[in-house]
């Protein structure tokens, strides 16, 4: 028997019939008879006084997923599976969707802006099936389309947690705090991640705040679905290996033959604990080197990567200071000599970035001498109940066109009764709050149109949603 073929790329299934939970394949059984239509939306758990989740991503499931119609080797394949995995399969649902609509999803989804800054509650998507004879397909949707949206968002959420935490430093003690922000922030994180196309989208979240970046899976995401031709920037930079190689006897040379290759490109990161961290900044950078350095022009980066995660940075901005000198700058805190700099990638977490821009304040040191790299932290010690994203269907549509609001009730009266109906989503100032439907009026529905039978009708630029998270990133 011949295997059959259908979606895929590289080795993992592009069936988007197999792109569900099991138990998803017998929802089709499930519903009332008169059921035509089924509206659910996605949002976060719980209430929170101020916006703390950031809105990303659904753009690259839609355009990457959704924009490929199902074929009959699809469907096949899916009807094998079902039966020999002990479910049921609706393969006259499927073929109907294969014929009367080319195999484009009859879905229309709904969204807030990417970019967009809100309080645990407010839908960020809703969706419901736009053809009556498949009203099964919003929910068989959920397990896809929740997790095209938490994982971006919570990244996104927090790459803007780690820019509001530097921010107050970067105001206090900089000249031009929005120049500088941008760059404190390195997505370290390609080899941390499970996957490449986890480390593409995660890394493209955190690109909504920080152009700075070692994650090339991220730049060709943010290329290919954001409109970003190129969406951050990196530096030649040295591994332990190349240091190594050389022998400590050498270690000097290694360093110099990275000044002749690397200072024309304006900067260049060199790790120097290979053998003797202090050893290599205040003797070989900061004596044998320091007038090769400055001739050849660039930005010198130290790179600690051992130590105490605190002490260890804050000891060599230090010693760079005494070796390199300093100067003041317009609010009267110490900056380096402009040729070197420090970066902190060595497994630091939010905290450790506050305490050691803390540390270099209470010495007198402008937060610019430091910049920071986040592997695992950034892109993999997050799950969906980081921020508690859920899918929760909300109404169902009879066969007279009459909405009925659907929701759980739970026994225990402590327990929050989630929105029932249709929902809308408002400005409330600078915030958004959400409505039923049906009290909408005339005001703006911010819950807009993006996907509708295979059309996508929104394209995001990347540009579009930095300017809007930079928004929402100002004081209020």
């Amino acid at each position: 028997m011949s295997p059959i073929r259908s979606n895929t790329d590289a080795g993992m299934t592009r069936n988007l019939l197999l792109n569900t939970d099991s138990y998803k394949l017998g929802v089709f059984l499930q519903y009332p008879k008169d059921t035509r239509a089924v509206s659910a939306f996605v949002t976060t758990r719980g209430n929170s006084f101020r916006p703390e989740v950031m809105f990303f991503g659904l753009q690259m499931f839609l355009k990457d997923y959704l924009s490929t119609p199902i074929t009959r080797g699809d469907i096949e394949e899916a009807e094998e599976i079902a039966r020999a995995h002990g479910q049921p399969f609706d393969r006259k649902g499927w073929e109907h969707i294969l014929n009367a609509h080319g195999g484009m999803l009859p879905l229309r989804i709904e969204a807030l802006p990417e970019g967009a800054a809100i309080r645990r509650g407010v839908p960020v998507m809703q969706v419901v099936n736009t053809d009556p004879l498949v009203p099964w397909l919003t929910s068989y949707m959920e397990t896809a389309l929740l997790r095209a949206v938490w994982y971006p968002s919570t990244v996104a959420t927090t790459a803007w947690r780690l820019r509001m935490a530097i921010q107050p430093f970067l105001d206090r003690t900089t000249d031009d705090p929005a120049e500088l922000q941008p760059s404190r922030i390195s997505d370290y994180g390609c080899r941390s991640t499970s996957s490449v196309e986890q480390a593409a989208i995660g890394g493209a979240a955190h690109l909504v705040h920080f152009h700075s970046s070692d994650s090339l899976p991220a730049i060709l995401q943010a290329r290919r679905f954001y409109k970003a031709s190129m969406a951050a920037y990196s530096i030649p930079a040295a591994e332990h290996g190349t240091i190594i190689a050389w022998g400590q006897d050498h270690e000097t040379e290694a360093y110099s033959n990275l000044i002749d290759n690397f200072a024309s490109f304006g900067g260049y990161s060199v790790v120097s604990d290979s053998f003797d961290l202090h050893n290599a900044v205040s003797e070989i950078w900061g004596k044998k080197l320091q007038t090769k350095v400055r001739a050849a022009g660039g930005v010198l980066v130290v790179r600690p990567d051992s130590g105490d995660p605190i002490d260890t940075p804050v000891q060599v901005v230090a010693q760079l200071a005494y070796a390199f000198g300093t100067r003041l700058n317009g609010k009267g805190f110490k900056v380096l000599d402009g040729n070197v700099r420090v970066i902190q990638s060595d497994g630091v977490s939010i905290q450790d970035i506050q305490m050691i821009l803390g540390r270099l304040e209470g010495m007198g040191f402008s937060a610019e001498n430091i910049s920071f790299g986040m592997g695992s932290g950034l892109l993999h010690k997050i799950n969906r109940d980081t921020m508690s994203f859920t899918m929760r269907t909300s109404a169902v549509q009879d066969d007279a066109g009459q909405w009925r609001p659907v929701v759980r009730r739970p026994s225990n009266p402590q327990e929050k009764v989630s929105m029932a109906g249709r929902v809308a989503a408002i400005a409330d100032g600078l915030d958004i709050m959400p409505i039923p439907l049906e009290d909408l009026g005339n005001r703006p529905n911010l819950l807009q149109p993006v996907w509708q039978n295979g059309e996508l009708l929104v394209d995001w630029s990347l540009d579009e949603i930095r300017a809007r998270a930079t928004a929402a990133s100002l004081p209020r």
